[in-house]
């Protein structure tokens, strides 16, 4: 299991647009994928899960990625946080 805080950079935080890449990302691995955030742990492969987190800019949350692609899982949706979702801020 590999598991690491990180926090939203994006301006906007983790809205719709964001949530659906995110879940859309998740969804492509075998391995289970949660985001965990004051005392609450949500599917990342949900977009409504997601979105139920209400994570604004700054926010810091827990990725914890388990399986047999963990490794590629929790570096592409490390990579898309990482650049904001594509957005510029």
């Amino acid at each position: 299991m590999l598991e690491k805080e990180l926090r939203v950079t994006n301006k906007l935080g983790l809205h719709a647009r964001p949530s659906a890449l995110l879940a859309k990302t998740a969804q492509q691995f075998t391995s289970a994928i949660t985001i965990s955030h004051a005392g609450r742990t949500v599917d990342a492969k949900s977009i409504l899960n997601l979105m139920t987190l209400a994570l604004p800019l700054d926010s810091v949350f827990t990725l914890r990625v388990d399986g047999g692609d963990e490794q590629a899982a929790f570096e592409a949706i490390k990579d898309l946080f990482a650049n904001r979702f594509g957005e510029s801020e």
